[in-house]
């Protein structure tokens, strides 16, 4: 996997209190000019629609893509590797000048990106890493996903603090998408501080993958409770999971956010909301909006210019925004 401590960190936001495979859509609509040779066609696979910070980055790859007068090819995988591989291959017969995509997950990349390579064809990664040989893609443009978990656990002691938490924390984790590079790396970084800090307090008693949705969440969390009861701290990583917990924290007759302390990780309007009402006690930011920083990319790649290995995420207004969006009448 790729080596993700150089990358910009991550802001944090606390609260005060044709079809390409069955199931694969693609949209081969322009975004510029086919006609004129000078545009660039890029060949773009999404993960899926997941969640909110999804919607939102695909809306900034789209938007960014017009923008810049580019040919944009576009693909949900629905959250399947083999829908994203069709669509890759898709791109690969239709000679786009740059692929990119957001992998579903880290492994099995090598078959389809030799495929890329040896038609002299760009892939430029967005969002997630891959572990493959690092000659065949150009570089990847997304945020650390280990600092991002170090920072929930740091947040997760000032919200402990604030509650007056004292002795043991029993802990329940929401995973994203098992082997997805944002699941891995957010248990991995939170894990550091965890067993560095907290190794006599701090305890994972339960940690499952609610697949990046909301229902995930709501079904895995109600799991959680009907077999660890005593459950202290939740800490979901993204927030559609933490707010599909919500849920089931309330069908059980207990309060998110007071009875169960709640750490998420993205920064998307319904958990400023969810924060807004006491729900959810802290919300680490992810900016998904890439789409500027990859069209830059894809142009520089496509002149053949060299450019970084890691590009770091830009920070942005993006929390600021969506904290506005869900409480307008205060002032930040």
């Amino acid at each position: 996997m790729l080596n993700r401590r150089n990358f910009l960190t991550a802001a944090i936001g606390v609260a005060a209190a044709g079809t390409l495979a069955a199931c694969a859509k693609e949209d081969g609509g322009s975004s510029g000019s086919s006609g004129d040779s000078k545009t660039i066609t890029l060949g773009f696979s999404q993960v899926g629609s997941e969640s909110g910070w999804r919607s939102a980055n695909t809306d900034s790859v789209k938007s960014a893509a017009k923008e810049a007068g580019y040919n944009l090819k576009f693909s949900d995988a629905q959250q399947k590797q083999e829908n994203q591989i069709s669509a890759i291959r898709s791109y690969i017969a239709q000679k786009v000048d740059v692929i990119a995509f957001s992998p579903v997950v880290v492994t099995g990349w090598d078959a389809i990106l030799n495929e890329a390579k040896a038609a002299k064809i760009p892939v430029v990664l967005t969002d997630r890493s891959v572990e493959s040989d690092e000659s065949l893609f150009v570089t990847l443009v997304g945020s650390d996903f280990t600092d991002e978990g170090r920072r929930a656990a740091k947040m997760l002691e000032k919200v402990l603090e604030k509650a007056g938490h004292k002795g043991a924390v029993k802990i329940a984790q929401l995973e994203g998408t098992t082997g997805a590079a944002p699941a891995i790396e957010r248990a991995k970084g939170f894990k550091e501080v965890m067993d560095a800090d907290h190794a006599d307090d701090w305890k994972i008693v339960v940690s499952q993958t609610g697949d990046f949705t909301r229902a995930g969440g709501k079904q895995v969390m109600a799991a959680f409770l009907q077999s660890n009861p005593d459950i202290d701290v939740l800490f979901a990583h993204n927030d559609d999971m933490g707010l599909g917990a919500i849920q089931a924290i309330e069908a059980a007759g207990k309060k998110p956010g007071k009875d169960i302390l709640i750490v998420t990780v993205d920064g998307v309007k319904d958990g400023f909301i969810a924060m807004s009402e006491g729900k959810i006690n802290a919300i680490v930011e992810c900016n998904p909006l890439l789409g500027p920083q990859l069209m830059e990319v894809v142009k520089k790649v496509h002149a053949g210019e060299t450019v970084e290995r890691w590009i770091k995420t830009k920070e942005s207004d993006f929390m600021q925004d969506q904290a506005k969006a869900a409480l307008p009448s205060r002032k930040y």
